[in-house]
């Protein structure tokens, strides 16, 4: 039998960007599916190699910064994103990621669909891409 709660397993983490908690003055921290998310967005939002220690740690998807935004520079953009979550978010299963380009020019919306693997909770986020700037974030 385990040992916790479902919860326990999910983790605990900082808060991103870094913050300091106004009640406590300690470094304000999140806990469970937040932190799962919040770890989504910092895969995402990191280039492969911007880590000197691990330098594999990251998303590939800033290669396509500036590539025309075609059916096979969106089909990649899916599987890199698809790769990084599966290779770096051992907490999430049945990752659904669709490449939205309907929106403003120079910029794509990625929607992800997980579910918790520990609590079968199903969550959505969306991850907006700037193929001009290569910058990601909420």
């Amino acid at each position: 039998m385990e040992q916790g709660s479902p919860q326990a397993f999910l983790g605990t983490g900082f808060k991103f960007p870094v913050q300091v908690d106004e009640n406590t003055g300690r470094m304000a921290t999140i806990s469970y599916e937040e932190d799962i998310k919040e770890a989504i967005y910092i895969i995402l939002m990191t280039k492969k190699g911007e880590r000197l220690r691990n330098p594999d740690f990251g998303c590939g998807i800033h290669q396509y910064t500036f590539e025309v935004l075609d059916y096979t520079t969106v089909s990649a953009m899916k599987r890199e994103v698809e790769y990084a979550l599966v290779h770096w978010e051992p907490r999430i299963q049945e990752i659904r990621v669709k490449v939205d380009t309907e929106q403003e020019e120079g910029m794509v919306l990625i929607e992800i669909g997980y579910v918790v693997r520990k609590t079968n909770n199903p969550f959505n986020l969306v991850f907006p891409f700037y193929m001009n700037e290569g910058f990601g974030g909420e």
